[in-house]
């Protein structure tokens, strides 16, 4: 089950919220939605299932538009807002409905229940659960109907430790049967954990479409951390190789421009000891924020207050 936007544009009035934007989420894979706030990641995610129309280009899953197909929550099930659920209703018979409207029996309504470990809270009303029970509910309203695609806007908001190892298990679990998972979120250190594949987007417009490793990859280039009782010595052996050596103490130093490999035998000549030397890796916060510095609405300007761009 594929995802396919093609040269969708959104306008509301004089504002463009997504601007010819392409892409495609492939299955077997959890493909994680950056960008910064406002940059139109809900705006694209309503565009998938039918809740808005583009402007302009088509948006489609397995080759139709949402709307289009027979059963759509047997193709996508999506988790945009967890907070839409009647708050009189129970979790069992909110999702008993939901059911009732697939064709779908009551047994399945169980299996999702305890699924998503909702299993002694099931009858009670929903307007009294916490944010993370919310968030639990409304991924089980996604995997009602036992869906191809997933679609999951913030999935690990209010969810405890236990509950964000999870859904991470969960969503792995899904991208490794083969089907798609489409997955925005904030939490950086989480999406690096989960996603395979990233697409960024900035102001409405595609900034990047790859695999994780090469996305993190772009940050720049591997700081290399090196301890010795010689690190002045051997940081003067380097340093006309180095592109960059930052002192850090009187023992440590980090550089970067040569590879552990070089510094090593660059070591072993001079006869220097070398109690540690480490490849700093990039990280996903680090080349997502080099990419969309320049596509934020709004930044930090000081310890006080905030400066619009």
């Amino acid at each position: 089950m594929v995802i396919e936007a093609q040269h969708v544009t959104k306008r509301y009035a004089d504002k463009v919220a997504v601007d010819d934007l392409s892409f495609i989420v492939r299955p077997g894979l959890v493909t994680g939605f950056l960008g910064p706030n406002g940059a139109g990641k809900s705006t694209t995610m309503r565009m998938i299932l039918g809740l808005d129309a583009p402007t302009k280009g088509t948006i489609t899953v397995n080759g139709r538009a949402f709307s289009e197909h027979a059963r759509p929550l047997q193709e996508v099930g999506a988790l945009l807002e967890a907070r839409g659920v009647h708050p009189g209703r129970s979790a069992r018979n909110h999702l008993l409905a939901m059911a009732a409207t697939a064709g779908i029996g009551a047994a399945r309504v169980d299996e999702v229940i305890d699924m998503v470990g909702l299993s002694d809270v099931a009858t009670k009303r929903v307007g009294a659960f916490s944010l993370g029970m919310g968030q639990r509910l409304g991924i089980a309203s996604a995997l009602i109907a036992d869906p191809d695609v997933l679609i999951l806007d913030e999935p690990v908001n209010g969810l405890d430790p236990d509950g964000v190892r999870w859904i991470r298990n969960l969503l792995r679990g899904f991208a490794d049967e083969g089907r798609t998972v489409f997955l925005s979120s904030h939490l950086m250190s989480e999406m690096a954990l989960t996603a395979d594949h990233v697409i960024v987007i900035g102001r409405g417009r595609l900034l990047r479409d790859q695999s994780m490793a090469d996305f993190i990859a772009s940050a720049g280039a591997s700081v290399v951390r090196v301890r010795s009782p010689e690190a002045g010595r051997l940081a003067d052996i380097l340093r006309p190789h180095a592109t960059m050596i930052d002192i850090v103490d009187e023992g440590t130093f980090e550089l970067e421009g040569l590879t552990s490999d070089d510094i090593g035998i660059a070591a072993a000549a001079a006869q220097i000891t070398l109690f540690e030397l480490a490849t700093q890796a990039g990280s996903l916060e680090e080349a997502y924020m080099v990419l969309t510095e320049q596509a934020v609405d709004f930044r930090t300007h000081n310890t006080s207050g905030w400066e619009q761009q």
